[in-house]
């Protein structure tokens, strides 16, 4: 029995095309917790960046987020893995001697090194992502502990970093950047942490998602779904494919499974 719903957020609840939630997945959504399923996000995104759930935002009974580097359950945080503090410096000086930007998500605030037009798309075009507070230094971010470093790097420089920083890991979901992360964070570790802070066993939970950044949850989940949209890499590592985002696919998963 399915007692856990986690869902990556962009391209799998939150459509690339019309960058919300279709009315189908929030009436799936809202019947599987009245049901009394829980529900939670499993993203790539920092709290401070997730502005584009507010269909369901009510119904989440907790996140994981930037990419599992902090779990949240209720109130609570019940995990958090933070980039060491001199591999994040590191990090932050290599994109400052390219020139790259770079997002560095603190635990209360985040700043944009570098930014440009590639961010600026990014963020306001393809993300719709509605955050403006960046008045605190990238210094003062650091201090606070860092959750997650987004540079916009080829794949070749960023095989060039992470061996110079080894706490660190990287997941790709989108060719023109990287989130790099503490190398204990993913989303099955915190789909892990999640289900054992409720007291079930990792098999009584689903996941969803389309990304490079979503296979290890898939994989860990009791049933792993991949979106019609998704990978090809994903799909080959999901229990089910349903169909896309656009094209009811939570909706359909849901009902195949009789969860809904």
């Amino acid at each position: 029995m399915i007692k856990a719903l986690f869902f990556d957020v962009d391209g799998t609840l939150v459509s690339f095309n019309t960058h919300k939630v279709p009315e189908s997945t929030i009436e799936a959504l809202r019947e599987a917790h009245k049901r009394g399923v829980k529900l939670f996000t499993a993203t790539g995104r920092p709290r401070q960046l997730l502005n584009n759930i507010t269909e369901v935002e009510d119904i989440m009974d907790g996140f994981i987020l930037a990419t599992g580097a902090q779990c949240v359950y209720g109130d609570n945080v019940v995990r958090q893995d933070l980039i060491p503090t001199h591999e994040a410096e590191a990090i932050v000086d290599f994109c400052n001697r390219l020139g790259v930007p770079a997002v560095v998500v603190g635990t209360k605030d985040l700043q944009i090194i570098n930014r440009n037009d590639s961010v600026n798309h990014v963020f306001y075009d393809m993300l719709k992502v509605t955050y403006n507070k960046f008045d605190v230094p990238v210094e003062e971010v650091i201090k606070q502990g860092i959750l997650q470093i987004t540079p916009f790097l080829t794949e070749n420089q960023e095989h060039t970093i992470l061996p110079h920083v080894p706490g660190t890991t990287s997941a790709r979901w989108y060719p023109a950047f990287c989130d790099l992360t503490s190398a204990t964070a993913d989303k099955a570790n915190g789909i892990r942490a999640i289900a054992e802070h409720m007291g079930i066993d990792i098999s009584e939970t689903m996941a969803f998602g389309d990304g490079g950044n979503d296979l290890t949850m898939l994989r860990a989940a009791g049933v792993g779904v991949a979106m019609g949209n998704a990978l090809d890499e994903v799909k080959a590592h999901a229990d089910y494919i349903t169909s896309s985002v656009d094209e009811d696919g939570i909706t359909n998963a849901l009902k195949h499974f009789e969860i809904i």
